[in-house]
């Protein structure tokens, strides 16, 4: 079976996905702070529109459409912004928002 390439954007189509991109990570909502004894805590919900343009091996394999955990580099690389530290320790689906 031949393995097929994907499609390469034009220039164009490369600046309108990236102004979407922006667009969809200024959409992001970040809860206010909350703490317990030990730690600090913030939810960060991302828009659809934004979970549509993430690659399909952040998400978990069970083909569930949630996030799996993702590493520091791999939460910054899809625009979402933290203290230096932070941690993503918990994902939860549509019932959540």
């Amino acid at each position: 079976m031949a393995t097929t390439q994907p499609a390469q954007l034009t220039a164009a189509q490369q600046k309108e996905m990236a102004r979407k991109l922006e667009e969809y990570i200024e959409r992001i909502h970040y809860s206010d702070r909350y703490t317990d004894d030990e730690y600090e805590y913030r939810h960060v919900i991302l828009p659809k529109q934004l979970l549509k343009m993430i690659p399909q091996e952040y998400f978990q394999p069970d083909g569930s459409g949630v996030l799996r955990l993702l590493s520091e580099a791999e939460w910054r690389g899809i625009g979402i912004t933290q203290s230096l530290g932070w941690e993503h320790y918990e994902v939860h689906g549509e019932s959540w928002t």
